[in-house]
């Protein structure tokens, strides 16, 4: 990589929408090297403006702004920026980091789903989902950080993207229910007794309790395969990712203190206990 080709406004622009939009995701991107962490900043900042657009632009356009930005981001990870900071940003990672076109592709599927207003029906539909919109993010990661172990090493960063995903659904019940989005899964609902109309009232009942038990409990499952391919990964990046996993599971903690209620309360990690993380992060990581 030969310094005076990266696109500094571009990457300051990436580094801005990370902070603002993920403190835990950026608060882990500290911990890579340099270059990395720019090129980490870089795919967040694509993956997020794909994200918005499934969730925010005008009902009635969502599709053809999503492909879009698809074609964008096919052009970007060619090495032809399109003018603007993120695909410019990315054009400059991909040019410098083997970053997979197929992993976009599947986010891209992923977002698409939203689109469609996709029927969540049973748990493996869920854990598609978690896959395509948030697991093949590890496979953007991985190769940015360097890794050992081949395809092994890439289902534990699948996993732990997914594990990351379910823990956003689990926090944003309420919020997801205000879009007219439901991720819980059809026969998980029917297993615990939770029915839609308890889910309009946004109250918090031994049977919802029960199913974010089972759902937190999944999570966790997930996270600890997903770390079990941390020590495969080169130099910073052992660090960047266990301590952002760290502070993501810590999420679930929060919502338990929080007795479930994913209605009237956002489940977070404050700046202070996730640098409390850090020194079991860093112990875990040297061991």
């Amino acid at each position: 990589m030969r310094e005076e080709h990266l696109p500094a406004r571009a990457i300051e622009r990436c580094r801005d929408q990370t902070r603002a939009h993920s403190k835990t995701f950026y608060f882990g991107s500290r911990f890579f090297p340099r270059a990395q962490r720019q090129a980490v900043w870089a795919v967040y900042a694509a993956c997020r403006e794909g994200d918005d657009i499934a969730d925010e632009s005008p009902a009635w356009d969502r599709a053809a702004h999503l492909d879009a930005w698809w074609a964008r981001v096919r052009r970007a990870l060619n090495g032809e920026g399109s003018g603007d900071h993120v695909s410019d940003a990315l054009a400059w990672a991909a040019r410098t980091y083997p970053i997979p076109e197929s992993a976009f592709e599947e986010l891209y599927e992923g977002l698409r789903m939203d689109l469609a207003g996709h029927a969540y029906d049973t748990a493996e539909d869920l854990e598609l989902y978690c896959r395509r919109v948030a697991g093949v993010v590890g496979f953007m990661i991985a190769p940015i950080s360097g890794f050992d172990g081949g395809d092994a090493t890439l289902q534990h960063a699948l996993r732990l993207g997914q594990a990351m995903q379910l823990t956003n659904i689990l926090r944003d019940v309420g919020e997801d229910w205000a879009r007219e989005r439901v991720y819980l899964p059809q026969t998980l609902l029917e297993q615990y007794g939770v029915t839609r109309t308890m889910l309009a009232r946004g109250t918090v009942t031994p049977e919802y309790r029960a199913l974010m038990r089972h759902l937190c409990a999944q999570a966790r499952t997930w996270y600890a395969q997903g770390r079990a391919g941390i020590p495969r990964l080169h130099g910073g990046g052992r660090l960047a990712v266990a301590a952002a996993a760290r502070a993501y599971e810590g999420i679930l903690d929060a919502l338990e203190r929080n007795d479930y209620d994913n209605f009237n309360a956002r489940a977070h990690v404050s700046g202070t206990r996730k640098l409390l993380l850090l020194p079991q992060v860093w112990w875990e990581c040297r061991a």
